[in-house]
């Protein structure tokens, strides 16, 4: 058995959005040798009535295995020459390879085609002299007494209600059963739901709100045309409802006590100044990611390029998350739906890796280092547990990719004109 490379003929096909098609040749003579390797190998494995095992000859092995041969054969060769033209073209693949127009026949040269998707070449010509306007942060009262009231809910208690019909907001236990022509079609099963929070169908909370604790009723709802089962929009469905009981959310005094329970305060005025402060980090937060947002669509307008759809529906993919129980024609319709956003996130994040690569802004070690100090002195432990947390949850590379971003913006900030809108514009 020999270990030399055949001899090939490649040929590159430059197709659009960084596809690549290579049309490969392998000499016949190195696919027999490769397909006689193939029959000796199985020959040694065969026990057939008649033979001694290793010993059956060729001509058995071909006439009665020669699919399998052909198969194995076509599957080294085929492997082999792609990874080698690969090799001699210094081709990276980013994408599964297509095999396509496979030419195979005994004594003549095997052809094949196979496609895929390359890293992008981004040439990135233009980085600032854009003028980019940076919204004033702005929090007024109505949001901190919005926030204020979210915290009084995540600290309110439920309290048993005797009687009345439930309303918006309001916890209710119920028996639910289907019905067949106005008699039960098996066991009624329990729920709690909260109403006026999608947890069931509109019909079924309208059902609901009809009744008073203790009581029962027949009803015929119809599901919506946004019900998640497309099998079941506008169908109709006989059901009875018993309602259980029902529950009013009880709110805590928003008062110098309730400041003390939800944190280190003082007085409900600390904590109205504290929600102040955080809604106006975020804000300004906002404002910076809006910078950051248009800096990288003048950049790409300016730049122009496109982007490979293996590396567009990797990103889609990542956004719809388990798609193993979602009907295939769904799939699709989600994917076409994210497709421009998709598109244009795979184009920002490859923009920032070329700015980062090009203009030495990968962060270092050191800073890095620092980081870690730096989160481990808010949390009050040691760099080296932080460090080892962050690696147990392979979450290191998520902050050294923050800290590399940080320093990109920075510096196309650097290249642009930043505007301040003042808040009453």
């Amino acid at each position: 058995m020999t270990d030399e490379k055949p001899s090939l003929q490649i040929d590159v096909e430059e197709q659009e959005r960084w596809r690549k098609r290579l049309r490969v040749t392998v000499p016949a003579s190195h696919v027999e040798s490769r397909r006689q390797e193939a029959m000796r190998r199985l020959a040694k494995r065969l026990k057939l009535p008649g033979f001694r095992k290793g010993h059956v000859p060729s001509s058995v092995v071909e006439s009665r295995f020669g699919d399998a041969v052909r198969q194995e054969t076509l599957d080294k060769v085929v492997g082999d020459a792609y990874r080698e033209a690969l090799a001699i073209e210094d081709l990276q693949p980013i994408s599964e390879g297509e095999l396509d127009d496979l030419f195979y026949e005994p004594q003549e040269d095997l052809v094949f085609s196979i496609s895929f998707d390359v890293q992008p070449e981004i040439l990135l010509a233009r980085l600032g002299g854009f003028a980019v306007e940076r919204p004033a942060p702005k929090v007024d009262e109505t949001q901190v007494d919005e926030m204020l009231e979210r915290l009084r809910a995540q600290n309110g208690s439920w309290e048993t209600v005797e009687g009345g019909h439930p309303e918006e907001d309001d916890l209710v236990s119920v028996r639910i059963r289907k019905l067949q022509d106005g008699e039960p079609a098996g066991e009624p099963r329990p729920y709690d739901l909260v109403l006026g929070h999608g947890d069931a169908i509109p019909d079924v909370e309208k059902a609901i709100r009809s009744l008073d604790v203790g009581t029962s009723g027949h009803f015929v709802v119809t599901f919506p045309d946004d019900f998640p089962d497309e099998s079941r929009r506008g169908e109709e469905e006989e059901i009875e409802i018993d309602l259980v009981e029902r529950k009013v959310m009880r709110l805590p005094e928003l008062d110098d006590d309730f400041a003390k329970r939800v944190g280190d305060f003082t007085s409900v005025e600390e904590l109205r100044a504290r929600v102040r402060e955080d809604l106006l980090s975020e804000a300004e937060e906002q404002a910076e990611a809006a910078v950051r947002g248009r800096l990288l669509d003048f950049i790409i307008e300016a730049n122009p390029f496109e982007v490979p759809d293996s590396m567009v529906d990797r990103y889609a993919d990542s956004v719809l998350g388990d798609q193993s129980t979602a009907a295939p024609e769904k799939v699709e319709e989600l994917r076409a739906m994210l497709r421009p956003q998709a598109e244009s996130a795979v184009k920002r994040i490859l923009v920032i890796e070329r700015i980062a690569e090009t203009q030495g802004l990968r962060a270092t070690d050191d800073e890095l280092d620092a980081r870690i100090e730096e989160i481990a002195e808010q949390n009050n432990t040691t760099a080296a547990k932080v460090y080892a947390d962050l690696q147990k949850a392979g979450r290191l590379e998520a902050i050294e990719r923050d800290l590399t971003e940080r320093k990109v913006f920075e510096f196309l900030k650097s290249q642009s004109e930043i505007i301040d809108v003042p808040s009453d514009a």
